[in-house]
């Protein structure tokens, strides 16, 4: 079995973080959220994967590599034309998939379970396609399967009147049947090749598709507020743990469950509340770290209290003001007002930012 993991797409809804970083590198827990799609992949033995990108993208493979740190190996794949449905993700992965079952993984998809149960019902059931499902509070937001004496009768996208209370999550499983049904597959009114199209189509014509519902957390982190909840479910489960190379002066306090990179140093009448995670090289001086706040590589903080956000690379922040549920980007930068004249508050923002005063 091989596996298909999807990062292309321009990531419109989390904008402007994906003018310049494709949105399945963000960190989540000072980890590329790529990286977990990666690793639950890896556990279930899988060893080939293909990677789908924009075309012309060189910065991701860069960043990920060729896949040993997960024990697979990685090809990619642009993905031709752009982003025309998911079920076109499939589509051109076709040579490198070949007659080979496999998984179909979103990379922007968080689980805390894993997938290899899925596999083995996929398996003993001898299933043609096998969809994760999840129940969900807004269902009329995904693919929705209308499902009668434990079977799935069709799969609606985005349905106005949803016929379940179960979204169809980004992990899927095929055999090689698919592409027959991808040969002959219509563009949606939306101009795209739609997955929940696909997989009707496949009920339609007689194949099993089976599903198994996902017990653990779930969470498709395709808007801001779903990275700082996909941060949290990930914070939630750390342990303590301290580099050996980091300082912590005496008077700083470490509440909870709190990760400390190397070189980093906290300093004064800080106190850090866990869960927490800060990465390497940075520095935090007369400053309150709350719960489940990433804190990324070569930060500095000076004064500030930060919860609930995720504070990317290379940041400085140097202000008395209290940040909560935020996203702040790589390289930016964070000064009192009163440190310039006239007074008020100056900004630079991009396209689709969000900014509270």
């Amino acid at each position: 079995m091989k596996a298909l993991i999807a990062a292309g797409g321009h990531g419109n809804r989390l904008r402007p973080l994906t003018y310049t970083i494709n949105k399945h590198l963000i960190p989540i827990a000072n980890k590329p959220m790529i990286f977990y799609a990666l690793e639950k992949i890896a556990e279930t033995g899988i060893k080939e994967v293909g990677i789908t990108l924009n075309p012309g993208d060189t910065i991701f493979p860069k960043a990920v590599g060729d896949g040993k740190k997960w024990g697979v190996k990685i090809t990619y794949i642009e993905q031709i034309g752009g982003p025309l449905g998911l079920a076109h993700v499939v589509k051109v992965a076709e040579p490198f998939l070949k007659n080979d079952p496999f998984v179909f993984y979103l990379g922007d998809n968080i689980i805390l379970s894993g997938i290899g149960g899925f596999i083995e019902k996929f398996k003993k059931e001898k299933l043609n396609c096998l969809l994760a499902l999840s129940k969900v509070k807004d269902p009329e937001r995904f693919g929705v399967p209308e499902i009668k004496d434990g079977k799935i009768l069709k799969v609606e996208e985005k349905p106005q009147n949803p016929k379940s209370n179960f979204a169809v999550t980004g992990i899927y499983i095929y055999d090689h049947n698919v592409f027959g049904i991808l040969k002959d597959l219509k563009p949606s009114a939306r101009g795209e090749l739609e997955i929940s199209d696909l997989h009707s189509e496949l009920i339609s014509r007689g194949f099993k598709v089976g599903y198994s519902e996902i017990t653990g957390w779930w969470k498709d982190t395709g808007k801001p507020y779903d990275l700082l909840d996909g941060n949290q479910l990930i914070l939630s489960k750390i342990e303590t743990k301290i580099s050996p190379a980091a300082k912590i002066e005496t008077g700083v306090v470490l509440q909870g469950n709190v990760i400390v990179g190397d070189n980093s140093e906290i300093r004064g009448k800080s106190l850090i509340r866990g869960p927490v995670i800060i990465g390497n090289s940075t520095i935090i001086q007369d400053a309150y770290i709350g719960p489940y706040t990433s804190i990324g590589d070569r930060v500095e903080i000076y004064g500030a209290e930060i919860d609930h956000s995720i504070v990317f690379d290379d940041v400085d922040i140097n202000t008395d003001k209290r940040i909560t549920d935020s996203l702040i980007g790589k390289n930016a930068t964070i000064t009192p007002v009163r440190e310039t004249f006239p007074g008020g508050h100056k900004l630079i923002i991009g396209d689709n930012s969000q900014v509270e005063l």
